[in-house]
This record gives structure tokens, C-alpha cells and sequence, in this order.
């Protein structure tokens, strides 16, 4: 059997690879197009792919002329939210998506989508489309994804939506300007799949409101389930982070920074945690938006000797590995250490929302500064055997990680099976 996977940026490739991994084991072929930055045709799970037999790996500017990827690219760029938010050339963008109109677009974005869909079924009529988890907010625009995915199943095809996440968030209004609990439009994108792949309920109460009860399907999570973390473990690159000897090492993970974080109180606790002997702090900025967070960029914690900014080439796993302990503000990279029973402190008091962390284990959870400095004590004190709540994780991995069990990956290969039957 023959699948197209679509990726567009770290987390659909951190989080589809495990799928696309276990689909040419189960012996199918598949397509791997890469339709964001350039730079991840380097990314070390995506050369993992390219070398597995059956899999052929190209960046969308590889399988078209410069012309008309030039014309596609455009074309993209005129629809994206992210530059519809830039001053000026947003007006600008605005303007010329109004001349040139859907139905001028629609001639370019039919051939781009008919030339892909040829190279890797040709004419049998038989596969599936898979993509990430398209929103409406995507940076690459929904229009061209519908087309694709139109033009698929009017082939016969199956089209599918895989996890490109996991949801930290166990509350609903977590960004700035969000005031009323209701549905998120931003999730409605999904409808137009055949299927929507989600890892656990949580995640499925985003779509719910969107979908029929047949389309979505709950299978658990990929990229923390334990046939991939041990995979994983071996593909690595060496981690750039050095042990010293100080006696406890913590790294604090940020949110992207359209979520409301109070950015005053963060700054206090990396003061505190520097105040203390012998323990050293590495903050981890988000990977796409760290640059537009204040702490960043604060003088003050830049002169700290024993606290430092993780660098680019410092993956979310080498520093959970470097680490002892976890300071979360709600993402999923933390899931990992979860399973590995690493300690995770849930900083929720530090952000307008409550974490899936602290809400499966409320020992996790820090409601106040006071927190935090008992915590640490108590871990240079005591060091951190007694900290999970047994009953609370085993419930959290069962019911975020592998739900319905730990048979996670050959159910992610039933689904893309039967969606080409």
C-alpha cells in the first residue's frame, strides 16, 4: 500500500515520523513531501526516513521548476495569518489576495496538487493523503490543503489528519484575547479529512464540536509511545550539553508566546532558582517563537552564571536528559519525562491556564513562589524517588499516552490501512 505524508515544521515531524516509521515496517511505501523551511531536509529524523527502504523524501521546491514553486510559494504567502499580522505587507498581501481571486488561484494550486498526487500514485486509485493537523491559522493556507485533499478523494484516495501535538492543556482559554469558553473555530479545517487522528480526549474536544463521531478517531500518542521513545533514543545526535557537578540541574520549558504567560513572575522564580547554591537553570525558549518572549531578552538573567538560554542545536530531549528536575508552563515535550518518571514541576500559577500535568498529578503543581523554593529544597535535600504519586501517573500515561493500551503505532497503521479500502 502507498501513502503521501505532507509535513511542515518540527512538531508534525517530531510527531507523524513514529507513524511513517511504523508504515514501512508493517512492508508499504509511501511519499514524504516536505512543504515548509527548507532547513528541515536536515533534520535528523527526517534523514532517518530518507534512509529507510521505501521511503522517498524531497522538499516540494525539488518537484517543481523554480517558476512555478516561485508562483505556489506566492500564492501562499498571500493567504498565511502569520503575514496577514505584519504591518503593511499584511494590507499588502490583503489587497492582492482581493485581485487575485480564488478563482485565479485555483488554476495553480489544481496543477501543483494533480503534478504531487501523480508522482506518487500515478493512476491506481489506491492510497492515502496524509497531513498534520491543518488549522486556519496554518502557515500554509487552508485553500491549497482543501484542494489537495478534494482532488484525493475524487481519485478514490483516503485522506487523513495526524497529530502534529499533543494537548498540554487541560482548560480551554489559554491566549491572550480569549474571553468566552466556546468552540475554536481555528480546529474547524478539519472536517474536510476523511479522517482525524487524535491522541487522547483531550485533544478530542477541540475537533468534536467540528466533526461527526465517525470521523474522529482517538489512538493514542505516537511520538511518547514506548516502541518509538526507544527508537528515538538511538537516532539522536550527540546532545551538545555538558554534566558538571553541580548537585541539581533544572530545565524551564516556555510556551509559544501567543499564550498568556506572566512574564514578571517568571522572571522572579530564574532569580530565585539562581539564588540557590550548586543548582544550575536552562531556559528553553519555544522553537518557533522564542524570540518574541521578554525573558529572552532580559539583561538581568543574560548575567546569571548559573543560568543559561538553551541553543538551537539543543533538542527538547537532550535537555530533559541533562536535567533532574522539569519547570513546565503547559507543553507536551515534557510527556516524555512523565513516562520516564523524571520529576515535572506543572508552574501553572505562572500562566492563564490549567496544564494536563497538574490535572492528572496534582502533586506536580506549583500555585505559588512558595512552591518552588520548597521544592527545590527538597530536592537537594532529598533528592527525588517520593515525587510522583504512582496511581496519578499511571492514569496520566494511560489515558493521554496509550489510550485504549500501549499497542499505539500498529493502530495508527490499521487506520491509514482501511481508509485506502
Amino acid at each position: 500500500m502507498k501513502a503521501l505524508f505532507f509535513l511542515r515544521h518540527y512538531n508534525d515531524i517530531d510527531h507523524v515520523t513514529p507513524v511513517v516509521y511504523k508504515w514501512i515496517q508493517s512492508g508499504h511505501q509511501c511519499d514524504v513531501v516536505l512543504i515548509g523551511s527548507n532547513k528541515f531536509r536536515r533534520d535528523f529524523r527526517v534523514q532517518y526516513l530518507s534512509h529507510l527502504s521505501g521511503v522517498r523524501v524531497a522538499h516540494i521546491r525539488e518537484l517543481f521548476s523554480w517558476v512555478k514553486y516561485l508562483k505556489w510559494r506566492l500564492q501562499m504567502l498571500m493567504l498565511t495569518r502569520n503575514v496577514r499580522r505584519i504591518p503593511i505587507i499584511g494590507r499588502l498581501a490583503e489587497k492582492l489576495a482581493d485581485r487575485f481571486d480564488e478563482s485565479k488561484r485555483m488554476p495553480l494550486w489544481q496543477d501543483t496538487a494533480g503534478s504531487l498526487l501523480n508522482r506518487c500514485f500515478g493512476d491506481s486509485g489506491k492510497g492515502v493523503v496524509a497531513f498534520d493537523w491543518i488549522e486556519r491559522n496554518s502557515v500554509i493556507c487552508v485553500e491549497w490543503v482543501e484542494v489537495v485533499v478534494e482532488m484525493a478523494q475524487s481519485r478514490g484516495l483516503g485522506t487523513v489528519s495526524l497529530p502534529h501535538g499533543d494537548s498540554p492543556h487541560a482548560s480551554q482559554l489559554i491566549r491572550r484575547g480569549e474571553r468566552r469558553v466556546e468552540p475554536d473555530v481555528t480546529f474547524s479545517a478539519a472536517k474536510i479529512f476523511d479522517k482525524v487522528v487524535v491522541p487522547n480526549e483531550l485533544c478530542a474536544t477541540r475537533f468534536r464540536p467540528f466533526l461527526d463521531d465517525g470521523k474522529l478517531a482517538v489512538l493514542g500518542s505516537p511520538r511518547y509511545c514506548e516502541e518509538w521513545l526507544k527508537i528515538l533514543a538511538g537516532l539522536m545526535p550527540p546532545s551538545p550539553l555538558v554534566r558538571s557537578n553541580s548537585r541539581l540541574k533544572i530545565v524551564m520549558f516556555l510556551r509559544k508566546a501567543n499564550f498568556t504567560t506572566f512574564w514578571e513572575e517568571v522572571g522572579e522564580v530564574v532569580h530565585m532558582i539562581a539564588g540557590f547554591p550548586d543548582v544550575e537553570l536552562i531556559i528553553k525558549p519555544h522553537t518557533r517563537s522564542g524570540w518574541k518572549q521578554s525573558l529572552t531578552k532580559d539583561s538581568t538573567i543574560k548575567q546569571l552564571p548559573n543560568v543559561s538560554v538553551a541553543s538551537d542545536d539543543a533538542h527538547s530531549v537532550h535537555l530533559m536528559n541533562w536535567s533532574d528536575v522539569i519547570i513546565d508552563l503547559a507543553t507536551s515535550v515534557v510527556f516524555e519525562a512523565v513516562r520516564a518518571k523524571k520529576p515535572v514541576l506543572a508552574a501553572d500559577y505562572l500562566i492563564a491556564a490549567r496544564s494536563a500535568v497538574a490535572f492528572y498529578m496534582p502533586e506536580t503543581e506549583l500555585r505559588c513562589r512558595d512552591d518552588v523554593y520548597e521544592k527545590i529544597k527538597h530536592f537537594l535535600a532529598q533528592g527525588f524517588d517520593d515525587f510522583y504519586v504512582e496511581e496519578h501517573r499511571q492514569r496520566f500515561i494511560r489515558e493521554m499516552l496509550d489510550f485504549p493500551d500501549d499497542n499505539v503505532l500498529p493502530r495508527y497503521v490499521g487506520l491509514l490501512e482501511q481508509a485506502i479500502r
